[in-house]
């Protein structure tokens, strides 16, 4: 087996005057730790539920329960995972709306004719395509008012 030996080249005197220069000014220096801790911060987070392979009933029951806890918890913004509805055999029964039947359609309605947790929400959303597209939706909470005492 045949060993790769890396070229190695000497630093000159520029470079070290360089990396000197660069790293006396903070600024220009990303602090990747700092950031992690801003960006796993509760606020920040984005809480996750997929509700792949759930009957219309279940998913109503967790969904509901799930918003409450991460409203409570603290979180801003939940990502809420239907799909698409593609595979739903919704479409076979001339007796169901495929509209109200495929989560997708369902679960948004469920939230809005609900009171108590339409109350919480500022506004429901699609998903960026990263995140599910089509077969997901974001929901923002309301900024909770702090009572001063």
């Amino acid at each position: 087996m045949k060993q790769i030996v890396k070229k190695k080249y000497p630093v000159t005197y520029k470079d070290k005057k360089d990396w000197i220069t660069f790293t006396k000014r903070l600024e220009n220096i990303y602090d990747k730790d700092t950031d992690f801790i801003k960006q796993n911060t509760t606020e920040n987070k984005i809480r996750r539920l997929d509700l792949h392979g759930l009957s219309l009933n279940q998913a109503n029951k967790i969904v509901k329960k799930f918003i409450i806890e991460s409203f409570e918890g603290g979180y801003k913004k939940l990502l809420i995972i239907t799909g698409k509805g593609l595979r739903s055999k919704v479409h076979k029964n001339p007796y169901l709306s495929e509209q109200m039947n495929v989560l997708k359609y369902s679960v948004p309605e469920f939230i809005k004719n609900d009171e108590d947790l339409f109350e919480k929400i500022s506004r429901i959303s699609t998903a960026d395509l990263k995140d599910g597209g089509e077969g997901a939706f974001y929901i923002f909470f309301k900024k909770v008012k702090k009572s001063i005492e």
